[in-house]
């Protein structure tokens, strides 16, 4: 065998390496699919700041506004409303669930918080200065997530559709079936309003979608592999990514997980 030929199979060799060491990682081969030509664009992240978050908190619903994170956090027993400070991970104020309920989605409207449960089929509407509990309302099927634009309320299910709410009578008004590459993607979770995008997490993944409210696509995936240790080891029993937060008065995204130590400023970087 020639050199030219040995050098052709090293070659060979190091890129078949390459693509089985991505096969194995998990997550790698579709992002990379997804990155290629004609695919759906994928992004990391750089780590702007780490801020405390409660590690006891099982975060369900996020949203920023006025210097303070509203979150929701679920389990029997334990689910809340809260307000916190951003730089101390300090609880101001709290609202506690009753026991019987999990815990899910939060958005404001006006004066007022909306408060979504797991399978109970009822929601919570709470004053959003005293959190004092104003009335209930109900829908159908499971309540996983809340975000809003300045019109309307999109809710999350765990299915690929999004559900469009009537910020007035919290009623149904239409569907956002979502799709990459025209196959429908499930267990959506938490959802944030984003310049014009609805962000969602995926369910016990470490991906975020970035979602058109207009057909539905999902014209983004970022991967926030890594996240939660790059502070070093992590003590307790952390859940999964969960969690996300934009402050669109600065500009600032912010992410986090049920049962994290830590939540994170951060700023995409396109792969």
């Amino acid at each position: 065998m020639t050199a030219p030929t040995l050098a052709k199979v090293s070659v060979l060799f190091a890129r078949l390496l390459f693509v089985a060491t991505a096969l194995l990682l998990p997550g790698a081969s579709s992002l990379a699919n997804d990155a290629a030509p004609g695919g759906i664009p994928a992004y990391g992240y750089e780590i702007v700041r780490a801020f405390p978050h409660d590690p006891k908190a099982f975060t369900e619903g996020l949203f920023y506004k006025d210097g303070f994170l509203y979150e929701s956090t679920g389990i029997e027993g334990h689910s809340s409303v809260r307000k916190v400070l951003l730089e101390t991970g300090q609880v101001v104020q709290k609202q506690d669930l009753p026991a019987a309920d999990f815990g899910e989605g939060i958005v404001d409207w006006a004066d007022k918080l909306i408060v979504l449960t797991w399978r109970s089929q009822l929601g919570y509407v709470l004053d959003f200065n005293s959190f004092g509990f104003r009335r209930t309302f109900r829908y159908t099927g499971e309540g996983w997530s809340l975000t809003r634009n300045d019109t309307e309320i999109f809710m999350s299910d765990g299915t690929s559709e999004l559900r469009v709410i009537d910020p007035e009578t919290l009623r149904e008004t239409r569907r956002i079936r979502v799709t990459a590459q025209g196959r429908p993607v499930d267990q959506l979770n938490e959802l944030e309003w984003v310049k014009g995008e609805i962000f969602a997490n995926v369910w016990q993944t470490d991906r975020i979608a970035r979602i058109d409210p207009g057909t539905g696509r999902i014209i983004g995936w970022i991967d926030l592999a890594g996240l939660l240790r790059s502070q070093g080891p992590v003590t307790g029993k952390p859940d999964v990514l969960n969690g996300i937060a934009y402050d669109h008065g600065h500009d600032r995204l912010f992410v986090t997980g049920k049962l994290w130590p830590w939540l994170f400023e951060i700023r995409l970087v396109r792969k």
